[in-house]
């Protein structure tokens, strides 16, 4: 078993890759890896996603869809604080997720811990 770090910085604007990031997180979770999220910049839009169907990429999945999997798995979702005070969300933002605000300390901190890190 390996230990991940998916951080992404994609948002909706490039569902394509915000996509593609949570889809590898889900399918390294289901292969029985050690998977950590970090979500930086417009990234954090992908936890307001709210219903199905919101923000789908082409061949890369729903955003719900691999939130509700990564939650359900107990993947801790770390969300850059900066970034989500900068684009108006507070801590109502986390409600319903493994999720906590994290700082640049805390990204660097995790991608030293883990085996590989993979960006998006």
């Amino acid at each position: 078993m390996s230990h991940l770090l998916i951080h992404i910085h994609s948002g909706p604007d490039l569902r394509n890759k915000l996509t593609l990031g949570l889809l590898v997180a889900v399918t390294s979770l289901k292969e029985g890896h050690d998977v950590k999220v970090f979500l930086a910049a417009d990234g954090v839009h992908a936890l307001n996603c709210k219903a199905e169907g919101e923000i789908v990429g082409e061949g890369t999945g729903d955003v719900k869809l691999h939130l509700d999997a990564l939650t359900a798995g107990g993947v801790e979702i770390m969300v850059s604080g900066m970034s989500a005070k900068a684009r108006g969300y507070d801590e109502t933002l986390l409600d319903g997720f493994n999720a906590s605000f994290a700082m640049p300390d805390k990204l660097i901190k995790s991608s030293l811990e883990v085996d590989t890190v993979l960006c998006y």
